[in-house]
């Protein structure tokens, strides 16, 4: 029979590997790399991520990454806006292409009804290649060939066609900028292999395992996994209910008794959208309060004390004083650990103001 696993075996295996049990010397680009991508639709908040898990982790040096190129912003898992290398961007995105053409299949089909799509993901290229657009622009641009056709449905599908990058300044710390786009392939100006499947599980493994083929499938969009992760060399191990886990051979897999620390996420942290079950980081109380988020449009920047859900945390501004609130979900053991994160927290986000900490009861409401 395979080992059984506990939750708390998991969730701290799931934490080492997402490098969250200490911070790390690591560059942000290893890390990034390391990660998978980070889920980076926000154009600055992924920047607490990297903080969250490098030691000493200054903000201009994934900016710099984000300026020349060693890392981009482009739809990947799920078709959702991940940070990732240059060379992981070009290696996954043919895989994951299904999945972006899916999505806009779904959503776009009837509205791109009579265009021819090779002609449109030529047209779009050119387009792009000419000048980075906004989807605006670009739908503007398109619709003079095909003024029968939705702007926006013709833009999407240039971004399901073409993969495409987001250029800066946006997404580069304390800059803004259009949500502007070119080609990988003009902005890159270099190509390598496409990943496998069973590339691609074993990177998830190393970041997020021990998981079952439910849990990948989430991560990536990917379906029908479960044969090509049975036909790898993975160890199985199984939960209370009987669930199936895969991981790789050697990876860490710590004790539930090893000390988890204080973080305060950001808000699209892929911890928190890349299982299919996620009880091994949100509390059945967390899932409630998670749940009252629903339709709001906004996701909640999530606090783990001891490795779980316990709160989130928000910041407002006002003459010259950043103050960061800590919102408890139920009451909090060792409030004094999160204040004290949350105050090494703003001295990263708002180093030249000053700073103050407010706590509150319930969940914030964005």
């Amino acid at each position: 029979m395979d080992p059984l696993l506990s939750l708390r075996e998991l969730n701290r295996a799931t934490l080492e590997r997402q490098l969250l049990l200490r911070r790390t010397s690591r560059s942000a680009l290893e890390v990034v790399e390391h990660l998978g991508g980070l889920q980076a639709q926000t154009p600055h908040t992924w920047y607490t991520g990297l903080w969250n898990r490098i030691e000493e982790f200054q903000a201009a040096d994934a900016a710099d990454l984000l300026a020349s190129r060693k890392v981009v912003r482009i739809a990947l898992q799920r078709s959702t806006i991940h940070l990732v290398s240059d060379r992981d961007c070009l290696a996954m995105r043919p895989l994951v292409q299904i999945v972006t053409e899916r999505m806009t299949r779904s959503t776009f089909g009837k509205q791109l009804a009579g265009v021819d799509l090779d002609e449109l993901a030529a047209l779009g290229r050119s387009l792009l290649e000419q000048r980075p657009m906004t989807f605006a622009e670009l739908g503007r641009a398109l619709a003079e060939r095909w003024p029968d056709n939705d702007p926006h449905a013709l833009g999407q599908g240039v971004r399901w066609l073409v993969p495409l990058v987001q250029v800066p300044p946006r997404g580069l710390w304390g800059k803004s900028g259009p949500v502007a786009h070119t080609s990988v392939e003009s902005w890159l100006g270099f190509s390598v292999p496409a990943m496998t499947a069973a590339e691609l599980v074993t990177r998830y493994l190393g970041a997020f395992g021990p998981a079952t083929v439910k849990d990948v499938q989430t991560w990536s969009g990917l379906t029908r996994l479960a044969e090509v992760m049975e036909s790898m060399d993975l160890v199985r191990f199984r939960d209370s209910a009987g669930a199936i886990y895969y991981d790789l051979p050697d990876a860490p897999r710590p004790s539930g008794d090893v000390p988890a620390p204080v973080r305060l996420m950001y808000d699209f942290d892929n911890l928190f959208l890349s299982h299919a079950d996620r009880s091994r980081v949100i509390t059945p109380a967390g899932f409630t309060t998670l749940s009252g988020f629903m339709g709001t449009n906004v996701m909640p920047r999530v606090i783990l004390v001891d490795g779980f859900t316990a709160g989130d945390w928000t910041v407002s501004r006002a003459k010259g004083t950043s103050t960061l609130h800590i919102h408890q979900w139920e009451p909090i053991a060792g409030l004094d650990a999160v204040e004290a994160e949350a105050k090494l927290l703003l001295d990263f986000l708002a180093p030249r103001d000053q700073h103050e900490i407010a706590v509150h009861d319930g969940p914030s409401r964005g």
